[in-house]
């Protein structure tokens, strides 16, 4: 009976001990629950590029200007710029804006980037621009795009180099030639062209002559 007795006594003494160690790996998964789902609601919280689609900058979405180009609503008074087209990689890879491109956005896992040469040194895609308002430097003889045009005026950089310049001369340099025509060949060009010009598409000479 002593032994009775005294086996009943430990095992009363065990359900307090057991509940208690229930009572920590309840709590500890708990706690661990609690953790995960806050984990969850943080990553699930991480911003996206862009918040009016899916794509940062795709066909159709408008910019602001400053130094670091953010997507706005069109209908915001900081829209200055919509996206007429978007292609992934480098422009020299990719291809080629629309021929009234006002600039290039390049755009890159840091920020985005302009150039308005659009020679695609750096960047993950590129966005080609136009500007909501005037001035449009990407029509013919407004002086810059990433594409030289029929209607462009130009002016000698360096040696077998031209530039693009205003034709109306508000820019700098003044214009020395404008391209009036593009053919296939050289030989195609006018008696009057004086400097031959590259230019983009299936008719790649441009025909300049002096201003």
């Amino acid at each position: 009976m002593g032994v009775k007795q005294r086996s009943a006594g430990a095992v009363s003494s065990l359900v307090p001990v057991l509940a208690l160690v229930v009572a920590l790996i309840t709590g500890c998964q708990q706690a661990s629950g609690r953790t995960s789902a806050a984990a969850g609601s943080v990553e699930s919280a991480t911003p996206t590029p862009s918040g009016y689609g899916l794509v940062f900058l795709g066909p159709g979405d408008c910019a602001s200007r400053g130094r670091d180009f953010r997507e706005v609503p069109c209908t915001s008074e900081k829209a200055y710029a919509r996206v007429t087209a978007r292609h992934e990689g480098r422009t020299s890879a990719g291809p080629a804006c629309p021929a009234a491109t006002d600039f290039v956005l390049h755009i890159s896992e840091s920020r985005p980037s302009t150039d308005e040469d659009g020679d695609g040194d750096v960047g993950q895609a590129y966005a080609c621009m136009r500007n909501l308002e005037p001035p449009h430097p990407g029509d013919p003889g407004g002086g810059g795009g990433p594409h030289t045009v029929v209607g462009d005026c130009v002016y000698s950089a360096n040696a077998g180099q031209v530039k693009e310049t205003a034709c109306d001369g508000s820019g700098t340099p003044a214009p020395e030639f404008r391209v009036a025509t593009s053919v296939e060949r050289r030989a195609q060009c006018p008696p009057s062209t004086a400097l031959y010009v590259r230019l983009e598409g299936d008719r790649p000479v441009g025909c300049a002559r002096r201003v």
